[in-house]
């Protein structure tokens, strides 16, 4: 397998992102050159066992066509919401049949928290390898957490020139403490006999820094870069 080429693979694909906004606002002819640009990347893992090693760790969203993160990309073009980074983090260390993995979004409310990422929304799946190139994922629980309010905030809640009372101090400690958790059922998607039942997600190439996938039915594709932010 020629390294170089893979590299140049990588390169023209992540170009090839620029300026969509994480595929917000690409439109299909762009998604199409986009796509093209995947398969000529992916050719060079296909027929390749899974390497759970190299998919341990902290990945960040370059690029997605799956339509709940689109909303979500769109949505931050209104005033009231900004969505900041998106990470999706797999702790499998160790492990060749499964682990943990943390859909991490980092947004804010202008004025109210600390610009872009203010608080953050994680979604926890525990998954399971399905295949040599597949896992299944069983979403467990959906939390917001990890409150920054913005000093605006601060200064309307307990000013600095009037004493600060026992209730504006308890609600600021109540919105930095803020951790709210909604367990998940998570949609069941019936597989084979052989595979366990969830959301299976294909992972179309992986290396020690670039991560492809492609989410079963209309869940949509994802370009991922390794980082150790978060």
């Amino acid at each position: 397998m020629n390294q170089e080429m893979i590299e140049r693979a990588k390169m023209e694909l992540l170009q090839s992102v620029l300026d969509t906004d994480r595929g917000s606002s690409a439109l299909i002819e762009k998604r199409a050159i986009i796509e093209e640009a995947m398969v000529e990347l992916e050719k060079f893992d296909a027929g390749l066992p899974l390497k759970l090693e190299h998919l341990d760790g902290t990945w960040l969203l370059q690029y997605t066509t799956a339509p709940d993160v689109i909303s979500l990309l769109q949505a931050s073009q209104l005033p009231f919401l900004q969505v900041g980074q998106v990470y999706q983090q797999f702790k499998c260390r160790g492990s060749t049949l499964g682990g943990t993995v943390k859909n991490i979004v980092r947004w804010s409310i202008p004025g109210l928290l600390q610009e872009n990422e203010g608080a953050t929304l994680i979604v926890t799946a525990q998954f399971s390898v399905a295949s040599s190139r597949s896992i299944v994922l069983q979403f467990q629980e959906a939390r917001v957490g990890e409150v920054e309010i913005s000093a605006d905030l601060q200064a309307f809640l307990a000013p600095a020139f009037l004493p600060r009372t026992f209730l504006n101090l308890q609600i600021l400690q109540f919105l930095r403490s803020l951790d709210v958790r909604v367990p998940l059922a998570g949609r069941q998607i019936q597989s084979t006999e052989r595979a366990p039942i969830g959301l299976r997600y294909y992972l179309t190439f992986l290396d020690n820094n670039m991560l492809l996938g492609r989410a079963l039915g209309s869940g949509g594709v994802f370009i991922f870069s390794r980082t150790q932010s978060y």
